[in-house]
């Protein structure tokens, strides 16, 4: 007797790919093993003062050259699109740290600890990311033009609206915040990012050859903030503070949080009668955090806190949303008429 032909696939193979859709990606798996390497090798003594000089080094370089890459032209070309961008930078810089004080509560509910409260709210003050967002919109069929224009607009905002919200934000929550903190953010992130931007005449085209070389750079950069971040952390006891349980609640309110942005753009979108690649766009960009800017950040916006327990929440809601947008692009994607073609 023949075996019967596998024309479609079963219940369990369509658990297994949807699993592989929410495999970590390496730079988590890289994120992980430092925390890990933090944790049981934490910098201590002289070696604390060589990791703080590497780490500034890394920034410095990674904000410079991230000042060399963005095009100036992807940004002034999507202006056109205003109710686009204006709505992105509503989600991103409005709405989110609105919603992160109305989880406030959660504090006095001992669902949060003051610390890892602090790090949901900063997440909540950061700008878009540039390449997970336009990879999705480009997955999902929507307006790659306009995800390159809002996410890099995101970006540029984000130096100087995150540290001013911090600013507004921490004062709100009951928090200690230094506005040496600020001139720190412009000395040492807006300053190499203007430095790039001048010479990007003469260097851009040396950079975007040498993509591949040089990208490895932003992972190393962050990377050594966090080894940094954690180290400080377990020397000031984070794995005694923190249990499992409290893990799972972070990871909770993360999923929770980026839910409730993912639903309000697509009903906000959709209400402005926005077109299908544009709403796509404005899901995409709109619920996203970066973690290669927020980093960087928290380790001079925080100077002095528990920088591991403030930026855990970021890390977490890394892996989250590019688990769960992983999955809505193939949905939109699949949910598109045959023929259609994504703009590149």
């Amino acid at each position: 007797m023949s075996a019967p032909a596998a024309t479609a696939p079963t219940p369990s193979s369509g658990f297994t790919v949807w699993l592989a859709r929410l495999k970590p990606d390496t730079f988590t798996l890289l994120l992980v093993g430092t925390v890990a390497l933090a944790s049981v090798l934490p910098a201590k003594g002289a070696m604390i003062t060589a990791s703080n000089g590497a780490t500034d080094v890394a920034v410095f370089l990674l904000f410079f050259l991230y000042g060399a890459r963005l095009s100036r032209e992807a940004v002034i070309g999507g202006l056109t699109q205003w109710r686009l961008h204006l709505l992105v930078t509503l989600c991103t810089f409005v709405l989110f740290p609105l919603v992160g004080l109305a989880l406030r509560p959660l504090v006095n509910l001992g669902v949060l600890t003051p610390d890892l409260y602090l790090g949901v709210l900063f997440l909540c003050t950061l700008p878009s990311t540039v390449q997970s967002s336009i990879a999705f919109t480009s997955i999902a069929g929507g307006n790659v033009a306009a995800a390159i224009c809002s996410a890099s607009a995101s970006n540029l905002l984000g130096m100087v609206i995150t540290p001013v919200l911090v600013g507004l934000l921490l004062a709100k929550a009951g928090a200690g915040f230094s506005a040496d903190a600020l001139t720190s953010v412009f000395v040492q992130l807006l300053l190499p990012f203007v430095l790039g931007q001048l010479l990007r005449s003469r260097i851009g085209a040396w950079v975007a050859r040498n993509k591949k070389v040089l990208g490895p750079v932003d992972r190393a950069s962050i990377l050594l903030v966090v080894y940094g971040a954690f180290s400080h952390a377990v020397n000031e006891g984070i794995w005694h503070q923190l249990d499992a349980v409290s893990l799972l609640k972070v990871v909770l309110v993360n999923i929770g949080l980026l839910a409730l942005i993912l639903t309000l753009t697509t009903v906000v979108s959709r209400r402005l009668h926005l077109s299908r690649g544009d709403e796509i766009a404005v899901v995409f960009c709109g619920s996203k955090k970066s973690l290669v800017s927020g980093i960087p950040m928290a380790n001079v916006l925080f100077a002095g806190h528990t920088i591991g327990m403030i930026v855990l929440p970021l890390m977490l809601f890394h892996q989250i949303q590019l688990m769960v947008c992983a999955v809505l692009a193939r949905r939109y994607a699949a949910s598109h008429p045959p023929g259609h073609v994504v703009a590149e």
